[in-house]
């Protein structure tokens, strides 16, 4: 045994979970809370998936980027969000070692495959927004589709080796009741804080920025265009579309942010293991976010709305129903 095991080893001895510190009735509220919010969030994100791969209305390149969303927040709540909970309301791990390390994979996969899908639905609206032209004919479904499989595929890679690099994989010596990563060396802390929330966060606010000042364009265009009697209404209706899209996938980009920088802020200050618990407090944001999406769709797309309504009514079980026009 190793002088790293035998530290491990003797801290161990007598390590046991801490006694519940909080009333029953409140223990039992915490666990109730808890489940909805992993209801919401399992059952809205699989309405949203439902909903883009069933109807052909629904299938546009944007909406591919939105399912890509709805799937990562979906696993988030299956597969994190119930097992996070726990963890924080009994205060200790109860998974066992070798699911703690999948866990923890599953957390930094998941996170960086949303902070990938966001800066993906940046980009499609702002080329829709700027050059509508080329985004018809230049944005196609296989286009999109290849870029949904880079960003979980590399995500994939990027954590994979951010793990075996780090010992992750071969360093399974927790005390029960633990479940830690490895801390990253300065290096590699930098790495991952630019390629996972600065190069993203800035490339949104940019985006962003570029979309508000299209959007603010094309109203003064739309009052123009609504003096001239001969102008297409169609022309109005689109514009009028591409500028509430980008709208509210700004909402969406805004709420994602104030999610995830907090949760950075507080993993750059963490330095001792009581600030570490205040991070896992602090993650708990991030992952509402994955519960706010499904929220935000349905507050402002009516063609959510359409579909929920036919999910929950049964009415998809009829024959062509997937041809219905939702928008």
């Amino acid at each position: 045994m190793n002088l790293t095991e035998l530290n491990q080893s003797s801290h161990c001895v007598n390590f046991s979970c801490p006694e519940r510190s909080v009333f029953p009735a409140v223990y039992i509220l915490l666990y109730v809370c808890s489940a909805a919010v992993v209801l919401l969030t399992v059952c809205g994100n699989l309405l949203v998936i439902i909903a883009v791969c069933y109807f052909r209305k629904l299938h546009t390149p944007t909406n591919m980027l939105v399912l890509s969303l709805a799937v990562s927040d979906f696993l988030v709540g299956l597969f994190v969000m119930p097992f996070h909970f726990t963890w924080l309301i009994e205060s200790c791990w109860m998974f066992g070692q070798i699911f703690c390390l999948l866990f923890n994979f599953m957390t930094f996969q998941l996170t960086s495959v949303s902070v990938g899908n966001i800066v993906l639905i940046a980009l499609d609206r702002y080329v829709a927004l700027s050059n509508p032209f080329l985004y018809l004919t230049d944005v196609t479904s296989t286009v999109v589709h290849t870029l949904i499989w880079l960003l979980w595929v590399s995500s994939f890679l990027y954590n994979f080796v951010f793990f075996y690099m780090n010992g992750n994989f071969t360093d399974l010596l927790l005390c029960p009741g633990e479940c830690l990563v490895n801390a990253l060396s300065e290096v590699g802390s930098l790495i991952d804080l630019v390629f996972i929330l600065i190069v993203p966060c800035g490339l949104m606010l940019i985006l962003y920025l570029q979309i508000f000042v299209i959007a603010r364009r094309h109203a003064n265009a739309i009052r123009e265009l609504n003096h001239n009697l001969t102008v297409s209404k169609n022309v109005t209706d689109a514009m009028k579309s591409e500028r509430k899209a980008a709208k509210v996938l700004g909402i969406l980009v805004s709420v994602f942010l104030a999610c995830l920088v907090p949760y950075y802020i507080c993993t750059l200050m963490s330095t001792t293991a009581s600030s570490s618990v205040i991070v896992n407090n602090i993650l708990i944001l991030f992952y509402l976010n994955s519960s706010i999406n499904p929220v935000i769709y349905a507050l402002f797309y009516s063609w959510f709305q359409k579909c929920t309504k036919m999910i929950l009514t049964c009415k998809i079980l009829h024959t062509d129903c997937s041809f219905v026009n939702v928008l």
